[in-house]
């Protein structure tokens, strides 16, 4: 049965650990004991219920084979509890479905076991960047199961002909509309990215904190065209919601609405007649899209972690058809065949897409960039100002972290 809270997860933990210690004293006929033949796994999910189901499955075939216990907790708390959870004596072998830009704060803490040789691969995936979202300082401390990016909805009815570039879609949105949650940099990093603009600095494999490229040239140029959305073009107001934004492109109002596959079912739910492009150029240039990953870990504290990567690589070659068929999730392998259209495009944003930054300086990013693109989409900062204040806004956060 899958359990779900993490309190009953540790109380699991303590019964199998007693249970273990109980067996030592009860023999077979053999003389050999329950408890020395039969090793224990727990497995932590933050996978939706029905995700949790199948990897459940998965768990107790592998188990039943291999005369192993396993134990499946679906857990919808905070990752910081999760983490420290791993620390602790009765926590997760295994962590399924944490996103990769908590994996800095994992592996900081030291859970988070360095994944063996040759188990992810740049060939295996649909791209570079998969793997690169779960490495750190040259090291992979996770395997990729599932990703999401975010691209280009428009309606069917409003917009005959798709456009090939932003500046084309802008001059058509000002007949049919075009929104966003403009003010959200997860959304907005996409135009900084595609002129040169970064986070930070991806030296070979190591992003480096001290380099941040959110004030150069190419960011500024982005951060005008976002400004340019709201004050020159007058596309959407700039206090615009995500939620806003949704109703004006579900109710037939906006032609083109920037967000991710998690709306592709509220769309269909409104009757709308819609697609989902690839993002248009800028500049010529292809726009970086955020990519997140879904991935899990070994707990470096597992007192079985050779037993729990072997189960992870179960959960490895069975999860792609888990994630996509329970989850509606984007498969991250790139020899794995999607049937339904909007994840064939959003698999393909995703082979240009950035992995948002995994390192535990993150955190000192949102913020920063948030306030001031509220500040530039009202007017009361241009473009360089805006980049000059995310940059030192960001490092003096960092600083605080460190």
């Amino acid at each position: 049965m899958v359990k779900r809270s993490k309190l009953l997860a540790i109380l699991i933990a303590g019964v199998i650990t007693t249970t273990a210690f109980v067996g030592c004293g009860s023999k077979g006929g053999d003389g050999n004991t329950a408890s020395e033949e039969k090793k224990t796994l727990t497995v932590w999910s933050h996978f939706t219920t029905n995700e949790v189901q199948e990897f459940e499955k998965v768990a107790k075939a592998w188990g039943e084979e291999n005369n192993v216990e396993v134990t499946v907790v679906e857990d919808q708390g905070e990752y910081q509890e999760m983490m420290q959870a791993a620390q602790s004596n009765n926590g997760p072998d295994i962590m399924l479905g944490v996103p990769h830009d908590n994996l800095g704060t994992f592996q900081k803490a030291g859970v988070a076991a360095e994944v063996p040789s040759g188990m992810v691969s740049a060939d295996k995936y649909t791209s570079q960047a998969v793997v690169d979202a779960v490495t750190i300082g040259g090291k992979i401390y996770a395997v990729p199961f599932a990703q999401e990016t975010t691209s280009m909805f428009y309606n069917k009815d409003l917009v005959k002909e798709t456009p090939k570039t932003m500046e084309e879609l802008v001059e058509m949105a000002k007949e049919v509309g075009f929104v966003y949650n403009i003010n959200d940099f997860y959304f907005s990093y996409a135009f900084l990215a595609a002129n040169g603009g970064y986070v930070f600095k991806n030296n070979n494999g190591t992003l480096d904190p001290n380099d941040i490229g959110l004030g150069n040239e190419g960011a500024i140029k982005g951060l005008q065209f976002i400004s340019d959305l709201v004050n020159k073009d007058k596309l959407m107001a700039a206090d615009i919601t995500g939620d806003i934004a949704k109703g004006e492109f579900t109710s037939g109002k906006a032609g083109f609405y920037f967000s991710g596959p998690w709306d592709v079912s509220g769309a269909k739910e409104a009757g709308l007649n819609f697609g989902v492009m690839t993002m248009p150029t800028l500049d010529g240039k292809n726009p970086q899209t955020f990519l997140g990953v879904q991935t899990s870990i070994v707990n470096e504290n597992s007192k079985n972690k050779d037993l729990a990567w072997e189960l992870m690589k179960e959960f490895a070659d069975k999860g792609q058809d888990i994630v996509y068929k329970n989850g509606a999730r984007i498969p991250v392998a790139k020899d794995y065949v999607v049937e339904d259209e909007y994840t064939k495009v959003f698999m393909e944003q995703a082979k240009v897409a950035y992995p948002m930054p995994n390192i535990n300086e993150v955190q000192a990013i949102w913020t920063p960039a948030k306030n001031n693109l509220q500040l530039l989409t009202s007017g009361q900062i241009d473009a360089a100002t805006a980049g000059k204040n995310m940059l030192e806004q960001t490092a003096e956060g960092i600083k605080q972290i460190k």
